[in-house]
């Protein structure tokens, strides 16, 4: 059943000073490392524990909904609170910032490595971030799995889930639908296994949300906003990719990244690592854009700067563009390429969560739906930890190699291609974490300066 007492805000109302809220999403952007494990956990960190702008299972109601979309789930995710915040602008802006540091980080690294072949110091700093963000993501298996994992019955399709996606190559829709599934039943058939003490209340762990839920930004769905939204939306994603192929021409390199990426951007369930296969194996193979060599140096230092994994796209899109420039120059054709490729990848994202958002807010109080989600929601713990494995093991080894054993299928990793620096400042970085319980930015900024001295005196950072 809906919750139709529930009073709408103004569009244009805000729960937050709008400027408080720009400089706490410009201060998250800067901390957006280690995939979407880290992301979550530093938007959970800033946003539900520390600020208390917003309640844990409201948190977690907006990420399940970002779960079932493609794209980035982690940059979706900003995108929402930052429209519970304030409204369709605070969407606009936590959405920019989240990729703008990296968006601009990978663009001068691409620029960087087309003119020089290498960003050693850049590279160092990066690679000492990178260690430390596994204990960043850490903290987030821990305390996601702490607030939504009430339950034996959710603890069992959160392992569950972790199985099939890290031990048997389960696609992630599938994951997520079985899940859903899951939940759904327990809801029907034993309720009490959805509830617990800390979503009967706020939280079991700490105070409530300085902003009470019904305070938060809503908007009455309706038909008439949906197509104004579908079309607005669709224009603003078509328009440049339309703009360059009337300057280019049908057949350029840069019109075939606009229409390659548009549709990379609608397959992307499962996060950037479901679909970088494909990627590479058209950009490479197919388009011949860049070298399978560029395309691994393009993935590990996507992996390192902070933003969305897929931000990669914007390196594949410079390098190819740059190799086949016609009609322009090869650093404007690497300019355009780059900006358009992360203008198409993104702008799906903000109009999923435009026109979604309130026909998922409308539907809170849905029993069924809720108790879907929730399933959802144990299920997310085991992708964060399935996330967590296979960013550990390709940080802190430089080689892996597939297993198969009938339907097992593992990514296991070389033991001689242990990285003894990465390992040591990951170790420290889980003291700073959780023996001295220091911040996670002065945690990252001592990890980024250990992986640059450690690449001064000549020791392998990478």
């Amino acid at each position: 059943m809906t919750e139709p007492t529930r009073p709408a805000t103004r569009p244009d109302q805000d729960v937050v000073p709008f400027g408080q809220a720009v400089r706490a999403w410009f201060a998250i952007s800067l901390q957006t490392f280690g995939g979407p494990a880290g992301q979550i956990a530093v938007m959970q960190r800033e946003l539900v524990e520390e600020r208390r702008w917003i309640g844990p299972q409201r948190f977690l109601h907006a990420l399940n909904y970002c779960m079932l979309l493609p794209g980035p789930e982690a940059q979706q995710l900003a995108v929402y609170v930052g429209w519970l915040l304030n409204g369709l602008r605070g969407g606009l802006v936590a959405g920019i910032l989240f990729v703008l540091p990296g968006m601009v980080a990978l663009l001068a690294l691409a620029a960087v490595y087309v003119a020089w072949g290498d960003a050693t110091a850049v590279t160092a700093i990066f690679a000492g971030l990178a260690p430390a963000v596994l204990a960043v993501v850490a903290q987030a298996v821990l305390r996601v799995g702490s607030r939504a994992l009430g339950h034996p019955a959710l603890v069992a399709i959160a392992v569950a889930s972790f199985v099939a996606l890290a031990l048997f190559g389960v696609p992630f829709p599938l994951v997520v639908a079985a899940a859903a599934g899951v939940g759904w039943l327990l809801g029907r058939l034993a309720p009490h296994t959805l509830t617990s003490k800390r979503q009967r209340g706020h939280d079991g762990d700490g105070p409530p949300p300085l902003i009470p839920d019904e305070a938060l930004h809503a908007e009455r769905p309706s038909l008439a906003r949906t197509l104004r939204t579908l079309t607005v939306g669709l224009v603003v994603w078509a328009a440049p990719v339309a703009v360059v192929a009337l300057f280019t021409g049908r057949d350029s390199t840069l019109t075939s990244q606009g229409l390659f990426f548009s549709g990379t951007a609608l397959v992307t369930f499962g996060g950037a690592y479901a679909v970088l296969a494909y990627v590479a194996q058209r950009a490479v193979e197919t388009y011949g854009w860049l070298s399978p060599t560029e395309m691994v140096r393009g993935l590990a230092l996507a992996e390192t700067t902070p933003g969305p994994l897929i931000m990669v796209v914007q390196f594949v899109a410079f390098l190819g563009a740059y190799h086949h420039p016609d009609p322009l120059t090869p650093w404007t054709a690497a300019l355009v390429g780059a900006l358009l490729t992360t203008w198409v990848t993104f702008v799906p994202c903000f109009l999923f969560i435009f026109l979604g958002a309130p026909y998922v807010e409308r539907l809170r109080g849905n029993r069924s739906l809720s108790a879907a989600l929730t399933g959802i929601t144990a299920a997310v713990v085991g992708v964060i930890a399935n996330l967590a494995v296979y960013f550990a093991v390709h940080t802190l080894f430089a080689t892996t190699h597939p297993w198969h054993w009938g339907p097992l299928r593992l990514e296991l990793p070389q033991p001689a291609s242990l990285r003894l620096v990465p390992l040591a400042i990951a170790a420290a970085a889980l003291v700073m974490i959780f023996r001295l319980r220091w911040s996670v930015p002065r945690t990252l900024a001592v990890c980024a300066g250990l992986g640059l001295i450690a690449a001064l005196i000549g020791l392998p950072v990478a």
